[in-house]
């Protein structure tokens, strides 16, 4: 089975600074969305914590990058938690699959971690070509931006949850839900600002139906199941 792994799902990388907003933020969202042409920027209503500044960004390490994400991982579930969704209080006690947060082009060159739920993680490290996941399901990815002058943003909770047959069968009967940082959900699949994310649904389609729509951990950053 040829695993697909976090690519650029064909989209051109755009700049996007915010018109409305204080010239502090405006800056930090110019500096931080560097994102696929199709993926929606940060409104006036929620931009991003930033947390401090790296000395030496262009030399960031895989350590480095595990370093930044432990500094900021308490404070990245705290903000995700004011959604009241269920995965945002426990995903960081499910099976996380990297060894350390990696850049991933779908998610906006975010750094990016894959967690998956009790119900999915064994299906999830071992998913053969022609398989898919069990209903119920749920693939967490949180994030962080690292910007080229070094300072470090929070991202979004990407979620895909399996639903009944049928729910989507476009989608492969996934529902996607996007968490900003402070807890507002930015979009979800058949329910409130469905259109929001839309492009999550069109990204994983290019992983193929034999892979479930999904992406997997680049080999680079991934845990043997023995670990």
């Amino acid at each position: 089975m040829k695993i697909p792994v976090s690519g650029d799902c064909g989209q051109r990388p755009v700049q996007i600074a915010g018109s409305r907003v204080r010239r502090w933020r405006r800056g930090a969202l110019a500096a931080l969305l560097l994102i696929p042409a199709s993926m929606p920027a940060w409104g006036q209503e929620s931009v991003p914590t930033r947390h401090f500044t790296l000395a030496n960004p262009a030399e960031l390490t895989d350590a480095d990058a595990e370093k930044i994400y432990k500094r900021i991982s308490n404070e990245l579930v705290r903000g995700y938690q004011l959604s009241d969704h269920p995965a945002a209080r426990s995903y960081q006690r499910w099976r996380r699959f990297n060894r350390a947060p990696y850049r991933s082009g779908p998610h906006g060159e975010r750094f990016v971690n894959h967690y998956a739920n009790g119900v999915g993680h064994d299906a999830y490290g071992a998913l053969k070509e022609g398989e898919t996941m069990p209903v119920g399901a749920v693939i967490a990815k949180d994030s962080f931006a690292v910007t080229r002058a070094g300072e470090v943003y929070s991202g979004p909770l990407f979620l895909m949850e399996k639903m009944p047959e049928g729910f989507n069968s476009a989608g492969h009967d996934w529902r996607y839900t996007m968490i900003m940082p402070d807890g507002s959900i930015f979009g979800v699949t058949k329910g409130p600002d469905s259109q929001k994310v839309e492009f999550c649904q069109k990204c994983h389609q290019t992983a193929g139906e034999g892979n479930d729509h999904l992406f997997f951990v680049p080999e680079r950053y991934r845990i043997p199941p023995a670990e």
